[in-house]
């Protein structure tokens, strides 16, 4: 099966070279979304089929299926390998022999409509897909990112988002039917102003920074955290947050569970220094939620799952499956807790938590540990003993399969 796939703008009249004239021509089979079909019909031979790309896909691929042995000519917005249609059939039919005659994508026409260099442009596609590749362009400082919008994650919607949490110190630039020389516009303004504005589509947005973000932190101060009744215990202190962080190997892990997280100060902490992370976050008493959530909106942490209940009684099969797990309170029923951890946790994973050693604290939570670790079978590194100021003694624990 031979796919020719052609690039075009917004241009109601577009041009085509000869060479991709000649093949328009001589074409049987033509495909492509309805907006493309009313741009090119006038330029179809008479009687051609086209095929609606329409979703779902599978029902267009099986259209293709029936014509395989003819060429299919697709037309596609922009550069159909840049986050295009030419990716899809090529997931879908890697034997199909492709050929793509593309143009410029809508961000490098914005680009140019600013007269701005694009080489060190960061490209986000926020089409159909949800936030979590562009929070972390945000939590990485990003200068200048390019982002594909759709109906739901609109240049309104994205603003509010950075606004939401404390990412103020960006400008936003909006195209709106690039190529269309009678519909194009674009439109530069403060995320305050976007935030109330309608724009046309299709479009697509480039935010840029106007000064370096003062968000960017190693190690948050205690002290800055909203916390649990005003009670400086019921946190981690930020060294033994960053030791713990160390301890669960995060570089090389991809999701990460937070399992009574009070304040959140961990599950922020990781998050905004292992940006890649997926991260779902535990607590059992409800008014911890709003906490997390000032938290996280302060320090410019989007993208922290929260969930609200006893973690034992918590439906966890439908959610990603970990391999770090921290465990910051467990009501005394640590082994129940590990265990449900472990028919989830790749083989691979690892779970730390931290026990203090304090006099009047009648149950010894390492020794808790060391039971539930015997009777899992876990293997126990050596623990990581640490004092801070005066301070009880902490030690970080860790154990994997």
């Amino acid at each position: 099966m031979k796919f020719i796939i052609i690039g075009i703008t917004d241009n109601p009249e577009p041009f085509f070279p000869p060479e991709v004239m000649e093949i328009i021509q001589g074409g049987k089979v033509f495909s492509g979304g309805k907006r493309h079909h009313e741009i090119v019909s006038s330029l179809l031979p008479a009687d051609v089929q086209w095929i609606d790309i329409t979703v779902p896909l599978d029902s267009v691929f099986e259209q293709y299926q029936i014509v395989n042995r003819q060429s299919i000519i697709v037309f596609a917005s922009g550069d159909p390998l840049f986050f295009g249609f030419a990716n899809t059939i090529k997931r879908k039919l890697p034997e199909a022999e492709i050929v793509v005659y593309p143009v410029f994508n809508s961000l490098q026409m914005l680009a140019h409509r600013l007269v701005m260099p694009y080489h060190d442009m960061r490209i986000i596609s926020l089409t159909g897909r949800p936030w979590p590749e562009f929070d972390k362009a945000l939590i990485e400082h990003s200068e200048k990112i390019g982002i594909l919008t759709d109906r739901e994650h609109t240049p309104a919607a994205i603003a509010r988002r950075m606004l939401d949490y404390c990412y103020t110190n960006y400008n936003m630039s909006v195209g709106e039917h690039l190529g269309n020389h009678s519909l194009e516009k674009v439109t530069t303004l403060s995320l305050e102003e976007a935030t109330t504005c309608n724009f046309d589509n299709p479009n697509c947005v480039l935010i840029t920074q106007k000064e370096p973000s003062l968000l960017c932190k190693f190690g948050i101060p205690d002290s800055e955290f909203t916390l649990l009744d005003g009670r400086e215990k019921m946190i981690t202190k930020m060294p033994i947050r960053l030791l713990t962080l160390q301890a669960l190997e995060l570089p090389r892990h991809r999701v990460f569970w937070d399992i009574g997280f009070c304040t959140g100060s961990v599950s922020i902490e990781a998050r905004l220094q292992f940006p890649h992370l997926h991260i779902e976050a535990f607590e059992i008493r409800p008014e911890c939620e709003a906490i997390i959530q000032d938290n996280a909106h302060k320090f410019g942490a989007p993208g922290i799952n929260i969930h609200i209940g006893d973690f034992l009684e918590t439906d966890i099969t439908t959610l990603p499956r970990p391999d770090a797990v921290f465990i910051g309170g467990h009501g005394g029923h640590l082994k129940e807790i590990m265990a449900k951890v472990l028919t989830v946790l790749y083989d691979d994973g690892i779970i730390v938590m931290n026990s203090v050693k304090a006099p009047k604290v009648l149950t010894d939570s390492h020794q808790l540990w060391d039971e539930a670790c015997q009777e899992l079978r876990l293997h126990q590194a050596p623990p990581m003993r640490i004092v801070i100021d005066e301070h009880h003694p902490i030690e970080i624990l860790i154990c994997k399969r």
